[in-house]
């Protein structure tokens, strides 16, 4: 592990990542999503996108997100038991479009906002495209 500097609270001011596949992985220890986008935008990282997968069995999701410092790739990831997830668009309005296409495709909601269908047509259900159905 390796150290980068930042400024922002309550992200560490040297902080631990591990660089592989081209970004910086940060560990967000009890750092809620929220928690994150305010510490970008107090660092002026600009938001690149999330990354969404179904994780094995009954493991839940895993939702990534990516933010642009300087050109440096910074990398969270928060692991989900559920479907839920709080919403960061009023931080940081570049979220919009991938938080509905990860609602869309994987039935996951982003708490405190309200969705337009993007792809979806009238009578679709989220998630039906990309989750996978556990056999019943």
């Amino acid at each position: 592990m390796s150290t980068i500097a930042m400024t922002a609270e309550p992200v560490a001011a040297t902080a631990t990542y591990v660089e592989k596949g081209g970004a910086y992985w940060y560990n967000t220890g009890n750092l809620n999503v929220r928690e994150l986008a305010r510490a970008m935008n107090a660092i002026n990282a600009r938001f690149v996108t999330i990354t969404a997968y179904q994780l094995p069995k009954d493991e839940g999701f895993r939702l990534e997100y990516h933010w642009d410092l300087a050109g440096r790739l910074l990398a969270f990831g928060f692991n989900l038991e559920g479907s839920t997830i709080d919403s960061i668009y009023d931080l940081c309005e570049a979220v919009d479009w991938i938080e509905r296409e990860i609602h869309e495709g994987f039935a996951i909601d982003f708490i405190g906002r309200a969705y337009e269908p993007l792809q979806l047509l009238p009578g679709d259900t989220p998630g039906v495209n990309l989750r996978e159905e556990v056999a019943k």
